[in-house]
């Protein structure tokens, strides 16, 4: 007699069937984490954009405030998506986040600047972000549910992997993106024009996922639990007011999201920032730096995901954060001297009208005085490059076996919910703050090193919580709660 689990549509019977399923989620959740990442990368141009002129620095502290938004309201869209995958299906669910967040980049590519609509243009596009902040935020939760709800047990950590890829490779496009506008095009007519073609393009790209997702089946453990009544009417309140449940949620949050999410932020974005804002390398050369190491590290998302259904995914999460806590700072150091730049402290004035910040990295010339620091004459590439890279190999540990983690650690009927909030709130509210808090605690010590301290402790609250508390989901079979699963994939 044929087991149940024959007689279940497994999407992960058959490599061909496994990479169709992953193409079909990553695609999207890579453009969704591209319309929100082009974001990020072009602060320095569009923070002078959409905030009043004058005040440089008030302007980029306000833009990444702007940009903090979208991440502060995700855990509100991990909840309200959450609930609806858990009832209607994860199909569904990510076929309207992807709708709103790439229609929401495409308008952002049309929006007037403030010189031309004043202080409407920054209320619009806080409005804008605040909504793709909510589709953001039940968007990587469906995809990485859809995946793990189609692969054998033995391989989730694997294949999942793939999606986590998508994160770095959206922003790995976004820099590229930019960089070759750069490029092809004078500085005077990126700085009037050439921003708003990024956000306009990728509409293309949108169109193309959603026909994608539009031709997916549903995941074959929810259409289970669906047909035989299994599924919870209430996945919010099972998810968060049960006792177990809620102290899984804590220490998932604490034990794990959290110091992946300030890990991820700071390997990547404040990498940027500080090669930018703060060593004076050029836009275009930190652009290239970040994108090269980005490029050499995705494969070891695949690796580290490979690797944690071997020896388990908490000793993989936890290391990762040890050793961003241990080296961040001789990284750093290192950073500074490869670039040339002697950037020794900031100079940090307050507007006599607004009193907002001017920050003036400051070095120090042959006379022994502090000036402000030039354009770093001559960075070591290569060197830098490998700084960046380390620190996105980190990235890779923490963040590669985070989803097969969160989707073992739940039961089906409430995974969607109860995986999306922690990871958002770790990633989102505490990983999002990363760029804002590293520029305030640079301006408020004038210590260029500043800017670490909040990661640093936020990794290493996950490391003593993690190695605590944290338990080992490594070999959960989640086809059990259906009656079976599938076996390996031929060619495993």
């Amino acid at each position: 007699m044929a087991s149940r689990a024959d007689t279940i549509p497994m999407g992960g019977s058959s490599p061909s069937g496994i990479w169709g399923v992953i193409l079909a989620s990553s695609v999207g959740t890579m453009i969704e984490w591209y319309d929100f990442y082009i974001f990020g990368s072009l602060a320095a141009v569009l923070s002078l954009k959409f905030y009043p002129p004058g005040n440089a620095t008030f302007a980029y502290i306000a833009y990444l405030a702007t940009f903090a938004v979208g991440f502060m309201v995700r855990p509100f869209g991990a909840l309200f998506f959450g609930r609806i995958g858990d009832l209607v299906g994860r199909k569904y669910a990510f076929l309207v986040t992807l709708t709103v967040m790439g229609f929401g980049t495409f308008l952002i590519g049309l929006m007037p600047t403030f010189a031309t609509a004043g202080w409407l243009a920054p209320i619009s596009l806080i409005l804008i972000r605040v909504f793709q902040g909510l589709a953001l935020g039940g968007e990587y939760g469906g995809a990485a549910i859809y995946v793990a709800e189609h692969v054998p047990d033995n391989k989730r950590g694997y294949w999942t992997s793939y999606i986590q890829i998508t994160a770095t490779l959206g922003l790995f496009l976004s820099v590229i993106t930019v960089i070759l506008l750069q490029f092809y095009m004078t500085p005077a007519n990126f700085q009037s024009y050439g921003w708003r073609i990024p956000f306009l393009v990728s509409v293309i790209l949108v169109m193309i996922s959603l026909y994608i997702r539009l031709k997916m089946k549903e995941s074959p453990i929810f259409s289970q639990i669906k047909s035989t009544g299994m599924s919870s009417a209430k996945p919010l309140k099972e998810a968060f007011t049960q006792w177990p449940n809620f102290r899984l949620f804590l220490v998932s949050l604490l034990g794990a999201t959290a110091g992946q999410g300030v890990v991820w932020y700071t390997g990547q974005y404040y990498a940027l920032f500080y090669l930018q804002s703060i060593l004076r390398v050029s836009l275009r050369t930190g652009f290239v730096i970040v994108a090269l190491a980005m490029l050499f590290g995705m494969p070891f998302f695949t690796v580290f995901g490979a690797l944690s259904d071997k020896i388990g995914r908490k000793k993989i999460i936890m290391a990762g954060c040890l050793l961003a806590v241990v080296t961040y700072y001789p990284i750093y150091h290192a950073m500074q001297n490869a670039a040339g730049n002697n950037v020794v402290t900031f100079k940090s004035q307050r507007n006599a009208v607004t009193g907002a910040p001017t920050l003036t990295p400051l070095t120090i010339d042959a006379s022994g005085k502090q000036v402000p620091a030039p354009v770093a004459p001559n960075p070591n590439v290569p060197l830098l490059t490998l700084l960046v890279f380390v620190q996105v190999l980190y990235v890779t540990m923490v963040y590669g076996p985070i989803a097969a983690y969160l989707v073992e650690a739940y039961p089906a009927k409430i995974r969607y919910s109860a995986f999306s909030l922690p990871y958002h709130i770790g990633n989102g509210v505490f990983g999002g703050l990363v760029p804002l808090v590293g520029i305030y605690m640079c301006e408020a010590t004038g210590n260029i090193y500043a800017g670490l301290w909040y990661p640093m402790t936020v990794a290493a609250v996950t490391f003593v919580v993690g190695s605590i508390f944290l338990k080992e989901t490594h070999g959960h079979r989640i086809w059990d709660e259906v009656g079976g699963h599938p076996a390996p994939a031929s060619g495993d």
